[in-house]
């Protein structure tokens, strides 16, 4: 199996795996009670809270765990929303947020919040003065991605929060897939909210963060106990939260070099498939995106086609994001920016990881375009254009 799905989930890392085993087993006491055998549970939390916020530069008051990025999310949109009603129930955000993003804005509208969704560019890029310009005396929140989960393009995220800090403004941002990929300060970003997701980054499913700047307002959105300094009740997942620490930890230790020779890979990636698959363009900013997607949409096929073909070659990829993957519908993503019904649902989506190697690219390079070729042949897209004269 040649895995090229790392935007959707990661294997989790041995040393990460290690790690937690101690807390599924001997290390299972509950952190919140007073014995050794908790205090221990306790410390690890700790100790990870610590490795977390340290990556990004904040204090160790500042993050919260959560379940995953999604709940992340959702607890810094609606926590603000609700802690903020009396001063304005004004919210913004873009039409290519996770759909976290976007469906918790929608149910705050039914709320009677009002939300205002900016479009993006052609790229993908929502610009700092479209954000500018939508805000209101009610405006409480903005709510725009680090990078785009789909076609990995990057926010001017420190512009746009320098905006929003001179407006006195809460800014949130989704850097769910950017954490690892590039370097991330919540202070050079000027960001009072910033959602983590442990899967993404070789740590297991089932664990998430959320970093809250000190004196931002937030409601809870999880009620009952006093865990997480009493801003998310629940017995704590104390081995998902240490190995969302460790896999920081190894961020720390080799991301860097991780990410030279993926970038690298992705590149030969982006110019193997535009170069050898006919009537294909790449989507997203050339050169502000994250150095690991690369997403295209290729003309008169079907995705799905695509992704059954490249599945029985032993290659796994994506067609849109992994949440909506198994949807027929078309990437509001790429809707957003500009394309049409038709191009939108040839999109395929290439995100590669530190296990990924050279020969992988080069059995994607080799395979594809024959791929592409026979489903064309069967397809009445492809049969229309010619008759049109669109292609050759």
């Amino acid at each position: 199996m040649i895995y090229f799905d790392n935007a959707a989930t990661t294997r989790t890392d041995p040393q990460v795996l290690g790690a937690m085993l101690p807390y599924l087993q001997d290390e299972f006491g509950n952190p919140s009670s007073v014995y050794q055998l908790a205090s221990r549970a306790r410390a690890g939390i700790s100790y990870a809270r610590e490795q977390v916020a340290s990556y990004i530069g904040a204090s160790e008051g500042e993050i919260i765990f959560t379940g995953s990025g999604s709940e992340s999310d959702n607890y810094a949109i609606k926590g603000v929303a609700w802690a903020l009603a009396d001063k304005g129930k004004h919210i913004i955000t873009s039409g290519i947020e996770h759909h976290a993003v976007l469906d918790a804005c929608g149910g705050l509208q039914k709320q009677g919040y009002e939300v205002t969704a900016l479009d993006p560019d052609e790229y993908g890029v929502v610009a700092a003065e479209r954000v500018a310009e939508a805000i209101r005396d009610d405006t409480i929140l903005v709510s725009i991605m680090h990078s785009n989960n789909e076609i990995g393009t990057m926010q001017p995220i420190a512009e746009i929060g320098a905006i929003c800090k001179q407006r006195g403004v809460i800014f949130h941002t989704d850097a769910v897939q950017s954490v690892g990929k590039v370097p991330l300060n919540v202070d050079e970003l000027n960001v009072d909210l910033l959602a983590m997701s442990a899967h993404k980054i070789y740590g297991p499913k089932g664990v998430g963060a959320l970093y809250v700047r000190k004196g931002t307002k937030l409601t809870r959105l999880i009620d009952g106990g006093g865990q997480e300094m009493r801003r998310r009740a629940g017995t704590e997942n104390v081995a998902g939260i240490v190995g969302m620490g460790k896999a920081v930890e190894l961020l720390r230790e080799r991301g860097e070099q991780d990410m030279q020779r993926i970038a690298r890979l992705t590149g030969q990636v982006i110019e193997g498939v535009v170069e050898k698959v006919p009537y294909c363009r790449l989507t997203g900013h050339p050169e502000k995106r994250l150095p690991n997607i690369a997403s295209f949409v290729i003309r008169y096929i079907e995705g799905e086609g695509m992704l059954l073909s490249l599945d029985l070659y032993g290659i796994c990829a994506s067609s849109g994001s992994a949440c909506t993957s198994g949807s027929l519908d078309p990437s509001h993503v790429l809707l957003a920016t500009g394309c049409s019904h038709e191009v939108a649902h040839g999109s395929l989506r290439v995100s590669l990881g530190r296990d990924n190697t050279q020969a992988d690219v080069d059995i994607l390079l080799a395979a594809l375009p024959g791929f592409v070729e026979r489903l064309r042949a069967m397809s009445p897209l492809w049969e229309d254009a010619k008759k049109k004269g669109l292609v050759s």
